[in-house]
């Protein structure tokens, strides 16, 4: 069998529009936690979702730690341990 199918190979950009996209990043050495990119994600996203406040967070763990902090609850929390 030769001939295959790739279900699972990536469709990528031009390499040279992927370090278009990415020279800021890798100039300002910020990858995380409100550099440009993420700042520029989350005004686009208030403006599509007509909101006046919007926080991204990288993953569940923090949005749920946010959460916890801003309702100001105290205890044990309990979460399933299965995700997707």
């Amino acid at each position: 069998m030769r001939d295959r199918i790739l279900v699972t190979r990536a469709v990528l950009p031009e390499m040279e529009e992927y370090i278009d996209e990415i020279r800021e990043i890798w100039d300002t050495h910020w990858l995380t936690n409100m550099g440009q990119k993420h700042r520029a994600l989350q005004e686009r996203l208030k403006e599509y979702l007509e909101v006046d406040n919007i926080d991204l967070m990288v993953n569940g763990h923090m949005a749920l730690e946010l959460s916890l902090q801003a309702l100001d609850l105290k205890g044990e929390v309990i979460t399933t341990p299965f995700t997707v």
